[in-house]
């Protein structure tokens, strides 16, 4: 039996490990264990022969100002690099060719990406009416009634396919773009309200995510989530949690398996911070409803192939961020990352690194294949639409079972049974990208809010985090 904890983190990925930094910087004492070897979760970054390869997020977006105090804190900020301005383009995929996405009004006129009937039909959204506030509008239900078919099909679905690997016919408006709704319920349009809210976002300090700075490391993603586990004074990898159980004390006691067998930790809280999936098993004694909740969250398969070229061999000039293919299109891939162009010294002198994405809610079924069987398709889809005159020369193929949680219809309703089970067992908190928002950026924005609320349960030791 180990000594007593003030917090104990199951699941040391950025949302865990951000967690448990603020708590332990306000002077708790925080054991983590992770059952995998390594911190960070989906966050994973691979040096190989001058290339730089990201096997989950490839950047994330400076969107609060906690992102900065998170890199001040633990003495990376000076590592963070910015995506070069040769990245700011980003394509559509219409008709077989890669369109600029427009992103000024004189672009937007000129565009060949939406017709001139589309363009005009936007005239109408701010006389288009909002929604009930109870409203349980898919994605696609909303985009369809405020801006048309057209702005769904090639800049919405994309968007939705390259972001959460979703579909905008089946995740909620309400839960997986808050602010789209809160935007329409509050102005009652969404251009009256993108005027009016910059206001409010300039007041609170946050920047919208279509203006905030993209960022990334000199050495990749990986160095955010190691260099918070480094800093944590308890972090014990290769140890799963195996089950929760509260104690006559009203603390909390926590069965493990790990490299030396089984232990049994003490604590005064416990943050589950795992996938939706694994914590709903670790609840399910305690909360059925939560874990029933947090079982029918979708998290499809995705594959990521990134993939090495001689720059002669790629017609395009891969001058923008990557491009996104519309469902409309009919391809076997999701999107295409410029990896080469977005940041610096991610591929040697002559070469480009391109990293495509695989599978998702649309097509399933094409990330379960075999490595080999991916890595043809993507070769194909390349020479078609990238015109890619010859075989990669590196390839790298990662898969995830279960990649992206997705905020389908009825999520809110999912979360409300998280929340009454937090309130049903005091103590007991749940936090990962199923709830709050599924990018690094949101982690770790949403684990401040959960090191918040762990404070105020446990008492201020020193100085409120």
């Amino acid at each position: 039996m180990n000594s007593v904890s003030d917090v104990v983190v199951i699941g040391a990925g950025i949302s865990g490990l951000a967690s448990a930094w603020w708590l332990q910087r306000a002077g708790y004492k925080v054991t983590v264990i992770e059952a995998a070897s390594r911190a960070g979760g989906t966050i994973g970054t691979v040096r190989e022969s001058g290339y730089l390869i990201e096997t989950g997020p490839n950047s994330t977006l400076e969107t609060s100002p906690l992102i900065g105090q998170l890199l001040d804190e633990t003495g990376i900020a000076e590592r963070r690099v910015y995506a070069n301005p040769a990245a700011k383009n980003r394509f559509i995929l219409r008709g077989g060719a890669l369109l600029a996405l427009p992103m000024s009004p004189p672009a937007f006129l000129r565009t060949k990406l939406f017709s001139a009937r589309a363009k005009l039909g936007l005239l109408r959204e701010p006389f288009v009416g909002k929604s009930p506030g109870d409203s349980q509008e898919t994605v696609a239900q909303f985009v369809r009634r405020r801006l048309g078919e057209e702005f769904l099909d090639y800049a919405i679905n994309p968007f939705v396919a390259g972001v959460y690997a979703g579909d905008p016919d089946l995740l909620s408006v309400r839960g997986a773009f808050p602010r789209l709704f809160e935007t329409e319920q509050r102005y009652g349009s969404l251009i009256r309200g993108q005027i009016l809210g910059a206001r409010e976002r300039k007041r609170s300090g946050d920047t919208s995510k279509q203006t905030a700075p993209m960022l990334s490391f000199a050495d990749g993603m990986q160095t955010l989530t190691d260099a918070v586990a480094a800093r944590l004074a308890d972090l014990r990898l290769g140890t799963r949690a195996t089950a929760l159980s509260q104690t006559a004390d009203s603390g909390w006691e926590i069965n493990a398996v790990g490299g030396h067998g089984d232990l049994r930790l003490r604590a005064r809280s416990v943050l589950v911070a795992t996938p939706a999936s694994a914590a709903a098993q670790l609840v399910k004694p305690l909360a059925a409803g939560a874990s029933s909740a947090m079982e029918q969250i979708p998290y499809p398969p995705v594959a990521s192939v990134a993939s090495a070229h001689a720059r002669a061999d790629v017609a395009h000039a891969l001058d923008g961020f990557g491009f996104l293919v519309p469902k409309k299109e009919r391809r076997r891939i999701l999107g295409t990352i410029f990896s080469s162009t977005l940041f610096d010294n991610r591929s040697p002198q002559g070469m480009v690194l391109l990293t495509t994405f695989v599978g998702g809610m649309r097509q399933p079924e094409l990330a379960q294949q075999d490595e080999s069987a991916i890595a043809a398709l993507v070769r194909e889809e390349l020479e078609s639409l990238l015109g890619v005159r010859a075989a990669p020369q590196r390839i790298w193929v990662n898969r995830w079972e279960r990649a992206i949680p997705q905020y389908t219809i009825g999520h809110l309703e999912r979360i409300s049974a998280i929340e009454e089970a937090e309130r049903e067992s005091p103590g007991l908190f749940l936090r990962a990208n199923y709830r709050g928002g599924i990018s690094v950026a949101d982690c770790v924005k949403s684990s401040r809010a959960a090191a918040e609320r762990i404070a105020q349960h446990l008492g201020v030791r020193s100085e409120s985090p």
